[in-house]
């Protein structure tokens, strides 16, 4: 019997990782030249989005947005992960706080 309950545990285990790691839709955004690209970005609304930022530029930059609620420091040259979500249908702003007059972006979720 305990062998039974620790398969159907493992099991449940298995399937739970399976979901969580599949369900995220991926958006890129690209730091370049002080500028976001693209600067309007559309993802889907109601589902947590993994959006990735890859800083193409030698200096870092920090992705900052108040609607999103998130702000993160992305090393020149180097690649970030932020997760953000579900969203409502609607614009979300952000920009880079060390650029603010050229890095403005927003994402539209649909």
């Amino acid at each position: 019997m305990r062998s039974f309950l620790t398969l159907a545990f493992a099991t449940a285990l298995l399937g739970l990782t399976v979901q969580v790691s599949a369900a995220e839709p991926e958006a890129l955004l690209v730091i370049k030249d002080h500028r976001f690209q693209p600067a309007e970005l559309k993802v889907p609304a109601n589902q947590r989005i993994k959006l990735v930022v890859h800083n193409q530029d030698s200096t870092p930059e920090e992705f900052e947005s108040h609607t999103l609620n998130r702000e993160k420091v992305v090393p020149g040259g180097a690649k970030a992960t932020i997760y953000v979500g579900p969203l409502k249908p609607g614009r979300y702003e952000f920009y880079g706080e060390y650029n603010e007059k050229t890095a403005q972006g927003v994402l539209v979720a649909e």
